[in-house]
């Protein structure tokens, strides 16, 4: 064993235990393997450089770009509100739903998008029919990971597998969009029928992370009596339609309704007291639950349990309530919000106002405003970023929620359609093909140049063009064909496929310590020269590799697994009793479909 194999082996370790250990982020890691390696002379300055211009890193960012113009649209929340239409209120067939859609998003997005996507909504879903969080959200997380592995672009490894394969053999053919799809599929369907079959034997009931609704701690603590959201209907039979000034609602029960939905149609989200209500009408309203018993019981009409009509409108993934302070310069200074005409203005509610220690529900709309009042506005998020543009009025905390541009969903689409045909269709590099869905994003306007650079996750793009120069290191001081040489010493005559097994094994073992990207870079070279020392083909051995990376269900070290585990309520031993068996059905099935898919000899 030679110097550079020897320096090369104790780098691997050193970013291995600073993996671990975390030591330092692991982006930080990245650009230490940039900056040592070429002072070791283990590569030239340029290769040192490389991965950040290599075709993985810039398909990543393209890929980062295109999901965030399809989120920005809202054009997944509408998948996600036609698909959870038919899941009714079954614990399986919701679990299959949620879970299969995310998978199959997730095969052209990155997977920790997909996931935080469909996040806000399983959770409502959840809550909407009483079903423990944590009996969805694990099987979600977890296909949202296998979903990766349809196409190959839906993770970071398959991203970078060609790129790495030319650096091992740069003869060797490159892998096409669908090549791995057979593979994915396949563990997709064994994924929903492991969960369908045992879910309740490995997952935990618990309620997982209470949710903070509409209105944060810090209010609560506050406005200790606002009371929360809910429902009222009008019946049929109630006497006749009259107008909120009328009802009297606010001044006598302290209650404001913040919603009308009409019996023959159409939402009226801040209603004004010469509004009317009327039979079959749907109110949402803001109180004390005792105070809306008894405006229910005074005239008649039903609270219901739950949201139904406005369980998406005012979800607070749409809505919510704000704090805001009347700036000194503000024009609604010795003004009340009535001659203002605050709602119809800005389109939120106002809940209460706070001044001099104490806060008042009833009789604000007439209150003359001064400098330093507190307001809590109930409304849409959209229209609280429009009011922040006003400058009137000072936001305690920050506004959650954006802008969605749904003029532009045809946009976002038609740039992801674009990227894909020039793939399929014309054979395009993938980088330049998702450049140009990314570049179709800005230039129709559905982000602008500036979200397009804030989109991307910088952290992965360091991470993964530090990688690739200590991979070229890795390969071309000959330490991978070392290792290779001895593991197949150790291994002695075995066939292709218990070889790739063994592969298999492996990489998923390395991938729960490291990142699922340094597991494909270091293990790709290692893989393809194992395989071309016992007569396998080496382009397959990097296909089972990159799969592998994606077997990370046993520890919470995914991105994915991380994002659920606080909502979900998870423990480390939940990960490990249900990742555990679907660590072994997904070795068991992807080598399977390796061997009936690509023929691979026993």
């Amino acid at each position: 064993m030679d110097l550079p194999v020897i320096l090369v082996m104790i780098v691997l370790v050193m970013a291995i235990l600073m993996f671990i250990f975390e030591w330092v982020r692991v982006d930080v890691v990245g650009i230490i393997m940039m900056v040592v390696l070429p002072l070791l002379g283990l590569v030239t300055p340029k290769e040192a450089i490389s991965g950040l211009s290599s075709n993985a890193v810039v398909s990543i960012i393209a890929v980062i770009i295109i999901g965030a113009g399809l989120d920005k649209t809202g054009a997944m929340n509408v998948l996600a509100r036609v698909l959870l239409r038919f899941a009714g209120k079954s614990q399986s067939r919701i679990m299959l739903l949620i879970s299969g859609t995310v998978s199959l998003i997730s095969s052209f997005m990155q997977n920790i998008g997909a996931a935080a996507l469909f996040l806000p909504a399983t959770k409502r879903i959840c809550r909407q029919t009483n079903i423990p969080v944590s009996r969805i959200l694990m099987p979600m997380g977890f296909l949202a990971i296998i979903g990766g592995c349809i196409t190959l672009i839906g993770s970071s490894p398959l991203i970078l597998l060609n790129d790495v394969m030319r650096i091992t053999n740069p003869q060797a053919e490159p892998f096409g969009l669908f090549a791995v799809t057979p593979v994915g599929l396949a563990l997709m369907v064994a994924g929903l029928g492991y969960f369908f079959l045992f879910g309740r034997l490995v997952l935990p009931s618990g309620q997982g992370e209470e949710t903070s609704g509409p209105m944060s701690a810090s209010l609560k603590r506050t406005y200790q009596d606002i009371g929360s959201l809910l429902e009222v209907k009008i019946p049929e039979d109630f006497q006749a339609t009259q107008t909120l000034a009328e009802l009297e609602i606010r001044p006598h029960f302290f209650v404001t309704v913040v919603g009308i939905a009409k019996a023959g149609g159409g939402i009226n989200f801040t209603p004004m007291p010469d509004d009317t209500v009327g039979p079959g009408d749907v109110l949402a309203v803001n109180g004390s639950p005792d105070m809306v018993a008894k405006l229910a019981k005074a005239y008649g009409w039903e609270v219901r349990e739950d949201l139904e009509v406005f369980a998406e409108h005012l979800s607070s993934n749409n809505a919510g309530i704000m704090e805001v302070i009347v700036s000194p310069r503000s024009d609604l200074t010795r003004s009340s919000l009535r001659s203002s005409e605050f709602r119809r203005k800005y389109g939120v509610n106002p809940l209460a106002l706070f001044r001099g220690n104490k806060a008042y529900v009833a009789g604000i709309s007439t209150l003359i405003l001064q400098t330093g009042d507190a307001l809590l506005l109930q409304g849409r998020w959209e229209k609280f970023h429009f009011l922040k543009q006003e400058h009137d009025l000072i936001f305690t905390e920050d506004v959650q929620g954006e802008i969605l541009r749904t003029e532009k969903i045809k946009f976002a689409v038609g740039s992801l359609v674009l990227s894909l045909t020039l793939i399929l269709l014309f054979h395009v590099q993938l980088s330049i093909a998702l450049l140009a869905g990314a570049l179709g994003m800005v230039l129709t306007k559905v982000l602008s140049i500036d979200e397009a650079y804030q989109s991307v996750d910088w952290m992965t793009v360091f991470l993964l063009g530090g990688l690739i120069p200590l991979g070229i290191a890795f390969e071309k001081t000959g330490a991978a064909k070392l290792i290779a040489e001895t593991i197949m010493a150790m291994l002695g005559n075995v066939s292709p496929l218990l070889l790739l097994t063994v592969v298999g094994i492996l990489t998923s073992f390395f991938t729960l310590v490291v990142s699922n990207v340094g597991a494909a870079v270091l293990m790709v070279p290692l893989a393809m020269n194992m395989a071309g020392t016992a007569g396998a083909d080496p382009r397959i051995a990097g296909l089972v590799v990159a799969v592998a990376c994606s077997n990370t269900f046993i520890l919470p070290t995914h991105q994915v697994n991380a994002l659920i585990m606080r909502p979900g309520g998870y423990r480390t031993l939940d990960y490990f009793k249900a990742g555990a068996g679907m660590t072994l059905v997904y070795l068991v099935v992807m080598m399977a479909a390796v061997y009936f898919f690509y023929g691979v000899a026993a």
